[in-house]
This record gives structure tokens, C-alpha cells and sequence, in this order.
């Protein structure tokens, strides 16, 4: 991970400590190239956490948004699930 990535998730760490209540939920936002195999590898990442997960395509059909709403247990456990998915080609997190 890249200094930038790196000082980018301890700013979050500490803004969701400072703004939030742990166990929380977290809404993560991700947009991803529409192939359903990459759509399916964010869905794992969640999977058997009680994730709420609803995808939406553009309009174009080139890109599908995925929303995701979960019980987190600390900041440290979001970011952990940001840089899992991170891995995922052509994702972006919003």
C-alpha cells in the first residue's frame, strides 16, 4: 500500500472513532466495470456478515453501483473490508 492509501485509511479510522458509535452500521458505495463475475466478488467479500446489498446498473449498462449496509464491529474491521475489495479490478469507492 501506497503512503497516499495508507494516510487516506487512517483518516477514516480516525473520523468514523470520532463520528461514530462501534458495533455500527456502515453503508460502504462501490462502483464496479457491470461483469457479473466482479459484481459477485464484492458480494463474497460480505457474504455471511448480514450484509444488506443492492446493486443498480448505469444507464449506459457499463457500470453497476453496489451499496452495502452492515453491522461493523470498529473502524479498524471498515477499513479491513476496503482494502479486501480493493483487490477487485476496476473498483471504486465512494
Amino acid at each position: 500500500m501506497d503512503k497516499k492509501t495508507e494516510e487516506f485509511y487512517n483518516r477514516l479510522r480516525e473520523e468514523l472513532n470520532n463520528t461514530s458509535t462501534w458495533p455500527g452500521e456502515y453503508l460502504y458505495k462501490f462502483i464496479i466495470p457491470t461483469d457479473p463475475k466482479k459484481i459477485e466478488e464484492v458480494e463474497n467479500a460480505f457474504d455471511n456478515i448480514g450484509a444488506v446489498i443492492q446493486t443498480t446498473q448505469s444507464k449506459t449498462g457499463k457500470y453497476t453501483s453496489v451499496s452495502i449496509n452492515v453491522m461493523m464491529d470498529s473502524p479498524e474491521s471498515v477499513v479491513e473490508k476496503y482494502i479486501e475489495v480493493s483487490n477487485i479490478e476496476g473498483i471504486i469507492s465512494l
